[in-house]
């Protein structure tokens, strides 16, 4: 019977009994506060948030931490035995009050939690930033604590929003707790809640542990990188740790970066997304209330709330805040060879015979083999030619790029000054341990490891003095950084971590679910001294502030767009560099997972197979980033080294990526200049349909071209959802009439699947073997028709200078399609070319062939139509894309 129905009758009875009104409210309050005990601990086993992380769990230690205890039937269930009741709370709200731009809060701490020094008084802050964005901070209120230096956020001004009455205008609303730090976080158009933390999850807020927990609206929840995961993150009881770390990608393990950012597809088709602007290491636990809980060990809880309402809008929201994606030079778009474990002469070879199989390729690079002794800014003996052959691939319109350590040889030896050494003790930016000593660690170098400060005022003088002394050895074109998380192969330091507070800085009461189980695992003492800092706070930072350092000094070197990769990586890094997934394995299922990041095709460790690499070159091949890369002693897997089943595969989806690299070009301005993504899933152009939530095995470039990749051994088939919409065979014209239904699409075994959406425009241009030579050709447009009508755009500039998009030194065209008339417009031309000319247009889905045609008024006969195809083509144009102009038919 429920329970409350009991009670009435139980007060009924009371009453009929007493009929004393005194006796019945003292009756009624006791067993109120029975019915609240009852509704306190009774909680649902999705909702139950865990009380002991990482702790032994008993009845006794739960019930002395305030906590509920309810075993289950059998031995193992995902959920907690021990969990915070829905009523804990251990903070009583002191004031809450309105400002020009939010609300302020401030509590003071009723009930210290199980964790060592609880901030006595917090203040929170809700500040309505822009219309889509809002940020609460939750921070102590007497003491200044750590906040990220980096990446420099674009802070918001304290200018009132446009105001209505008084009320701030924005896409949320938001209500604080009655009694608590709690918030709930409303989307005003439709009242969905999108994030409710109040009276759940036991917020804490101690020294070195941070707890709040939040109910979510679904369970489409996507990001939370850098994991090796499926699109769809797994809500079920699941820990995704943050914590930059050296390892070969695995399920179940902290990457190589840290990015504390969730997009949310919500049940109506909006999207909104939340960034915790947080860097020190934590664990974010999901679980299928569904529910959120962020466990950190420092800094402060600051959070973006970001309202979309399109997934694309989320992602323009965001970067807006941590900065846009860089804008590539043109010729990074190319493809890239690289190896470890090679010498000059098989750099040699590897070149001989890709220039003799007439692959399309751009960029060679040099792993760590290149160095003398393993160290930076060195050049091997063995390798004493390299200078002269990288002025050769320049002679040849192609590029070259060597790999960097953050590390640097600890000694002097045999009699040798090794500079960067003398120049980092002369500018005393090494990071320091707790005797104020170089801290000492070991990766390759032979004798041992020290590691710049780049947070120090001189580190980026110093950098760049580094680069530049080697660049006037050896011309290279970019730069690639690796173990940079920072990568250590002795745990903290060769005499060990700081004795002094040791147990605070490596070992704090609560450490995350790391590689290790200890925070100084594999890489520097959290205790080490930075200039800004101490590494326990600055250490997911390491690699983005190093690359801002590296990326910094290339500009000011060359004078021309910066190239940098890196592997470690936090928000903000991808306005200054790429990324890469690192180390991993040469198989198929690493190659499934490799589609949400990219790199390295056909693997890194172990041997790679024919039809493998024969596939992973047809899907690297549209990777934004398409490089071929593998370990030592491990097998050549370059494409003209596996025979001709890989070069079949290689030669026919490179000239395919170079005949679409002006529309991937303008893909990537457009993230630059508005934040939009170049590659996406399904459901950012379906948000509507659900289906497309969960598909990881299919991707876009941009709106229009869908990429379906062979992902299973001796499969010549995919099996694909096309949501509805009509689609076009890239090789052979057909259309695919789509309701949102799964076909079966063949794909021979040099051939990967490209479906083009109806309604876009893609400016391309004819393939050459280097994109140097294919920027020479001229240009061509790919019409994909819906209802007789398409639209596009096509961005090009010299590809390589500064600033070209804010000095208004590149052409923008816009094209459209309206039923038979084809029109463009001229939206910048400052950028001068004389091979900027229009050649081909093909017009998909013409379901009748013209009986004329003409170009600016002026008939126009070189055209064909292809009955079967249904597809019109116009060859010969001879059109200046600087000139608007107009096809009619």
């Amino acid at each position: 019977m429920n329970l409350l129905l009991i009670g009435a009758v139980f007060l009924f009875n009371m009453h009929l009994k007493y009929n004393n009104i005194k006796i019945i409210i003292l009756l009624f309050l006791q067993f109120s506060f029975l019915l609240h005990l009852y509704y306190c601990h009774s909680v649902p086993n999705e909702l139950k948030f865990d009380c002991i992380p990482k702790g032994k769990s008993d009845e006794v230690t739960c019930k002395k931490m305030n906590c509920s205890w309810t075993p289950a039937i059998q031995s193992f269930t995902p959920w907690p035995w021990c969990y915070y009741p829905e009523c804990y709370n251990n903070y009583n709200t002191i004031n809450i009050s309105k400002t020009s731009t939010g609300v302020v809060a401030f509590y003071n701490l009723s009930v210290a939690s199980n964790y060592k020094k609880n901030i006595q008084i917090l203040r929170l802050d809700v500040i309505f930033e822009t219309p889509q964005r809002l940020r609460i901070t939750i921070d102590d209120a007497v003491q200044i604590r750590y906040k990220p230096p980096f990446p420099n956020i674009n802070e918001f001004k304290g200018i009132p929003i446009q105001r209505n009455n008084s009320l701030i205008i924005s896409d949320f609303v938001v209500r604080l707790s009655k009694n608590g730090v709690g918030f709930v976080i409303i989307r005003k158009v439709d009242d969905t809640i999108l994030f409710d933390s109040r009276n759940i999850g036991g917020f804490i807020f101690s020294d070195q542990f941070i707890q709040l927990s939040a109910i979510l609206p679904s369970k489409y929840i996507y990001g939370l990188g850098e994991h090796r995961t499926n699109l769809i993150l797994d809500s079920n009881w699941k820990t995704y740790t943050m914590f930059n770390h050296d390892n070969t990608p695995k399920p179940d393990i902290n990457g190589y970066g840290s990015h504390p950012f969730y997009l949310l597809m919500e049940k109506s088709g909006k999207s909104h997304g939340v960034f915790l602007f947080n860097s020190n290491a934590m664990d974010i636990i999901l679980q299928p209330a569904p529910a959120i809980t962020y466990r950190v060990i420092g800094g402060i809880l600051d959070f973006y709330f970001f309202s979309g309402p399109t997934p694309s809008d989320v992602i323009t929201q965001y970067t807006e805040i941590i900065g846009r994606p860089f804008l590539p030079p043109y010729w990074s778009l190319g493809f890239h060879l690289s190896r470890y474990g090679q010498t000059f002469e098989d750099l040699i070879q590897v070149y001989n015979r890709t220039i003799e199989a007439g692959i399309p390729w751009d960029t060679h690079w040099n792993d760590i083999d290149y160095m003398d002794n393993k160290d930076d800014f060195t050049l091997s003996k063995h390798f004493k030619q390299l200078p002269e052959y990288v002025n050769n691939l320049h002679k040849n319109g192609m590029h070259h790029i060597v790999i960097l350590d953050p590390g640097l040889k600890s000694q002097q030896s045999n009699g040798t000054i090794y500079v960067p050494l003398k120049d980092g003790l002369k500018d005393n930016i090494f990071i320091k341990n707790s005797d104020g000593q170089p801290l000492e660690g070991k990766v390759w170098n032979d004798i041992g490891t020290v590691f710049p400060d780049f947070t120090h005022p001189k580190a980026t003088q110093f950098w760049k003095n580094q680069i530049l002394n080697f660049y006037n050895i050896v011309q290279f074109d970019g730069l690639w950084l690796d173990m940079n998380e920072p990568a250590n192969f002795i745990n903290g330091d060769f005499n060990g971590c700081s004795s002094y507070k040791s147990d605070h800085w490596e070992e704090p009461q609560y450490i995350p679910g790391i590689v290790g189980g200890h925070l100084n695992y594999k890489t520097i003492c959290m205790s080490a001294n930075h200039f800004a800092g101490i590494h326990y706070d600055l250490h997911n930072l390491y690699g983005l502030i190093e690359t801002i350092s590296t990326h910094d000094a290339l500009l000011e070197i060359r004078n021309t767009r910066p190239f940098v990769i890196s592997r470690s990586s936090y928000p903000g890094f991808g306005h200054y560099a790429g990324h890469w997934t690192g180390d991993i394995n040469s198989s198929w299922d690493d190659m499934k997972q490799s589609i949400t990041v990219g790199a390295d095709i056909c693997g890194f460790h172990h041997d790679t197979t024919v039809e493998l690499c024969s596939r992973w070159i047809q899907l690297g091949a549209f990777y934004p980033f398409s490089r071929n890369h593998n370990g030592q002693y491990m097998k050549d897997q370059d494409p003209a080294a596996l025979g001709s089943t890989v070069l079949s595969s290689a030669k026919k989806s490179l000239i395919t990526r170079y005949y679409l690299l002006p529309y991937l070009y303008s893909l990537f301005w457009k993230a630059h200049v508005y934040g939009e993504t170049v590659i996406r899933p399904l459901f950012f152009e379906y948000p509507n349909d659900d289906n497309t939530y969960g598909i990881d095995t299919q991707f876009l470039w941009g709106a229009a071209l869908l990429i379906l990749p062979v992902l299973k051994e001796k499969n010549h088939h995919v099996y694909v959802y096309l949501p509805k919409d009509i689609w076009y065979d890239f090789y052979n014209k057909t259309a695919i009439l789509s309701n949102g239904n799964y076909f079966v699409i063949t794909a021979p075994a040099d051939t990967i699947p490209l479906l083009v959406r109806g309604g876009y425009i893609l400016p391309t241009q004819t393939a050459a073997l280097t994109t140097t030579l294919s920027r020479q050709n001229h240009f061509e447009l790919l019409v994909a028709t819906k209802h007789d009508q398409s639209t596009g755009f096509l961005f090009f500039d010299d590809g390589n200078s500064l600033d070209s998009w804010k000095n208004d030194l590149y052409n923008k065209v816009q094209f459209e399609l309206v039923n038979t008339t084809f029109s463009s417009r001229v939206e910048m031309n400052g950028y001068i070319n004389d091979n900027f000319v229009l050649q081909n247009i093909t017009v998909l889905g013409i379901k009748q062939g013209p009986s004329y045609s003409q170009v600016n008024g002026i008939p126009f006969n070189d055209y064909y139509f292809n009955k079967t195809e249904e597809v019109l083509y116009f060859k010969m144009l001879n059109l200046n894309l600087r000139m608007p102009f107009n096809l009619t038919w």
